[in-house]
């Protein structure tokens, strides 16, 4: 190469030996807001500090956050930056190399956006009363957002792979810069008219600057007078804007819009499988148990037929007929031995046939029955009544 021709990494050295041997550069105090910070895994932190008309690229690695964040900062921060400026020399940008932060307020713009969630909480553009659930079956979403970037390249790709039916229509609209609230706002109110089950408006993740249309009142109104349920996901988990907190939802990210808005297809067909089994089983058991009822009420219906019933009579009839003579029969033989017991008593007791074993039967004149000897006088007739015969004696002696 010439000695007149220089590489582009001689060139960044060549810069960065300037910045190095700046007296100034090696130790500078610089006041601006934070915005764009990011707390990297690695542990270092990188982030922007601006004012109204300028930005400078900033880093704090990780050995000096020990002595040099005492307090955690973040966007929207004033802050005063102590360190060094230098230069990255693998891209060709110089930065400050931060090796710590002072507190110096709360930064312009993040003073507007507090100023400006208050009065619209203050109007009741916050308020739940006004939030509408967001539908569990939706096949129809709008969104709005910029055609092209991971925005809406995160909500389709979600969208589809939860269900490959479901219908998206974008409404491509500014996200930031002039006329993007303007595009933002006649975006919701173009889908609005289209009969949508659910709107997405958003985009992904920025500095407080790249974010602020979502903050506007035109876009707030907007999407407060929605008829249609609207999920915002404005930037990442992290940033809130005045659309997140006027929306009937807010998602961490547009992704997490997606997987809000859109129902799983196969989780949807496996619950409707599962609704039909339970149906089918339900339908079964009440077939099952209306057949047994049938049934029962054709026993009963036969039971009380009046040729059932009359059946039945004759039956009881033919019964207590039987068991009437089986009881009048009964008391028939009862009676006649019974009958039996008192002739052969009746017998015994008979007084021919007491003669007829060789008693005899003595009587007065009277026909008084005479058993003892005193009942008698001698010279008293008297009559014998024998086995055979009768004989009249007169009494001559008494023993």
């Amino acid at each position: 190469m010439s000695k007149d021709i220089l590489s582009v990494t001689e060139v960044n050295n060549y810069i960065s030996g300037m910045f190095e041997t700046d007296f100034m550069l090696k130790n500078i105090r610089i006041q601006g807001e934070i915005s764009n910070i990011t707390y990297h895994t690695s542990g270092h932190i990188y982030f922007s500090l601006k004012d109204e008309k300028a930005v400078i690229a900033g880093v704090m690695f990780k050995g000096n956050r020990a002595k040099g964040l005492t307090k955690p900062v973040k966007t929207g921060d004033s802050v005063i930056v102590t360190g060094r400026i230098g230069v990255y020399s693998q891209q060709g940008k110089y930065q400050i190399y931060a090796s710590s932060f002072e507190m110096a307020g709360i930064g312009e713009l993040y003073q507007k956006f507090e100023q400006l969630k208050a009065e619209f909480k203050e109007m009741g553009m916050f308020d739940e009363s006004y939030k509408r659930p967001i539908p569990v079956y939706s096949t129809k979403i709008g969104v709005v957002t910029a055609r092209t970037g991971a925005a809406i390249h995160d909500i389709i790709t979600t969208a589809l792979r939860r269900n490959p039916h479901i219908q998206i229509i974008l409404y491509p609209s500014l996200v930031q810069g002039e006329g993007a609230a303007e595009s933002i706002a006649k975006g919701i109110e173009t889908l609005d008219g289209m009969d949508l089950d659910v709107i997405i408006v958003g985009r992904g993740g920025g500095s407080i600057e790249d974010l602020w249309a979502f903050n506007e009142e035109e876009v707030a109104r907007a999407i407060f007078a929605c008829d249609t349920p609207v999920i915002s996901a404005v930037g990442h988990e992290v940033d809130f804007t005045i659309a997140d907190f006027v929306a009937d939802a807010r998602a961490a990210t547009p992704t997490a819009a997606a997987e809000l808005a859109v129902f799983e297809y196969d989780g949807f067909l496996e619950y409707v499988n599962y609704l039909s089994e339970r149906l089918e089983a339900s339908i079964n058991h009440q077939i099952e148990n209306n057949y047994n009822k049938v049934e029962l009420l054709k026993n009963k219906l036969g039971a009380l037929s009046p040729t059932n019933v009359l059946t039945q009579y004759e039956m009881r009839l033919a019964d207590l007929s039987k068991r009437l003579d089986d009881a009048v029969n009964a008391h028939i033989i009862r009676a006649r031995h019974s009958l039996e017991n008192y002739a052969n008593k009746l017998d015994g007791l008979s007084p021919a046939k007491r003669l007829a074993g060789g008693y005899s039967y003595v009587v007065n004149e009277g026909g008084a029955n005479i058993t003892k000897a005193s009942q008698l006088n001698v010279d008293d007739d008297i009559r014998v009544y024998l086995s055979e015969g009768v004989v009249d004696a007169k009494v001559t002696e008494i023993n």
